[in-house]
């Protein structure tokens, strides 16, 4: 009898899969043809292409003004090493795969933020990409033709792997490379060396950490010296100078910049919060990543992961709307332990387009809001500042059981 009802559960699970990957392609669909008909310009992903073809020419990568908006290059050489091949494309063929290939990594994000949390059955990815493509971040980051979910998806393949023997020739190559195309994820590494200092200290064996830390510091150094080499005057600009002008990102107070540093520029009106602004970051920086390590260590790498993330994303001096594509795990996480309504709350927030309801644009109007929309524009921020406070009392206390020094690859135990 048990083996017939396995079968017959069995054959209902195949049924499934078909069902969720026809409502997902349905949805992707739909997605695609609101891009077409809203006419997204891609304009992040035509500054790319422009940056390649400056590679190409041999031009100055950091004079560069890209687009009618006159947008600047704002990432480390080695990724204008990594757009040359899109200056071969025609434009509109460019679009196209562009467009496809978000989608694919945002399956591909789901998937392993789904492993992350322990929940990794195939018709739940196809369930939960289905309605993701909608949310803001993910939306701006395809409307925009940003590397957003690329990034991602290196750091979470790095954080959900099950090396042979807890280590192998590529720990640490997706941090590495990912903090070496945006400095944002440098977060990951940080988090994964001071895990394995804290181990050492608490008397365990921290080594996995460290391993894992070499490995995406290795990873990084290779790719900076490699486009150090083909771009020697590129590369010592961005570093000595570029790397350290969050102006040139933009404004500080646009309602985009869903980062502290955009909140108290709307708070105080002004557009650069200055000192306040270095002594906050610098204060969540480190009370988030010992939330990020605490957790790490109690075998909870699901929080660890979520919480070292939207601790990078509050702390930038600039994390834009779509930046904060890291909402589709944390809203996993929150639901798969039990965290309904924080889980449904945070839904609504990143698909409501909250931020772009206030007033934006010319004229800086973010320096002259009211209360309400304040409150709106903060509203990512605040999210993230709500769900570390979740985090740090979801966690077991220090009296209820030892530090676990064995470091968690998949987040199972969370």
């Amino acid at each position: 009898m048990s083996a017939f009802v396995s079968v017959i559960a069995s054959s209902a699970a195949h049924r499934r899969v078909p069902v969720a990957l026809g409502v997902c392609l349905a949805s992707f669909a739909a997605f695609w043809a609101a891009q077409r008909a809203a006419h997204v310009s891609l304009i992040d992903l035509m500054v790319y292409r422009a940056e390649g073809a400056t590679v190409r020419a041999g031009g100055d990568l950091y004079a560069l003004r890209a687009t009618a908006a006159h947008l600047p290059t704002t990432y480390p050489p080695f990724a204008a090493l990594l757009f040359t091949p899109l200056s071969l494309l025609d434009t509109e063929v460019l679009r196209v795969l562009a467009t496809a290939g978000n989608l694919a990594l945002l399956v591909v994000f789901v998937r392993l933020s789904l492993k992350l949390v322990g929940h990794a059955r195939v018709e739940t990815v196809w369930w939960v990409a289905a309605p993701a493509v909608w949310c803001e971040p993910v939306w701006t980051t395809l409307r925009y033709g940003q590397i957003n979910l690329l990034l991602a998806v290196l750091v979470l393949w790095d954080l959900t792997r099950r090396p042979a023997g807890g280590c192998d020739r590529w720990t640490g190559a997706g941090l590495g490379l990912a903090a070496a195309v945006k400095l944002t994820p440098a977060l990951f590494p940080a988090f994964l060396l001071a895990t394995g200092l804290v181990a050492r200290l608490a008397g365990g064996d921290g080594r996995p950490w460290l391993r894992h830390a070499r490995g995406a510091a290795a990873a990084f150094l290779g790719a900076t010296l490699l486009a150090a080499a083909l771009l020697p005057r590129d590369s010592w600009r961005f570093w000595t100078d570029f790397a350290f002008r969050a102006s040139r990102v933009g404004h500080a107070e646009d309602t985009a910049n869903q980062a502290l540093r955009g909140v108290l520029a709307r708070l105080l009106c002004t557009g650069d919060p200055g000192a306040l602004w270095a002594v906050c970051a610098a204060l969540v920086a480190v009370l988030g990543l010992a939330l990020a390590v605490r957790a790490e260590l109690r075998g909870r790498r699901a929080w660890a992961v979520c919480a070292c993330a939207v601790t990078a994303l509050v702390v930038s001096p600039v994390s834009w709307t779509h930046h904060w594509v890291w909402c589709v795990p944390l809203v996993l996480l929150l639901w798969t332990r039990g965290h309904r309504a924080a889980a449904l709350g945070a839904l609504v927030v990143f698909c409501s387009y909250a931020p772009w309801w206030v007033p934006h644009g010319s004229g800086r109007p973010e320096l002259h809001l009211d209360g309400a929309e304040l409150t709106l524009s903060a509203l990512y921020t605040g999210a993230g500042a709500l769900f570390l406070a979740l985090a740090r009392t979801s966690l077991p206390r220090t009296g209820s059981g030892a530090i676990d020094v064995r470091p968690s690859r998949t987040g199972r135990t969370s």
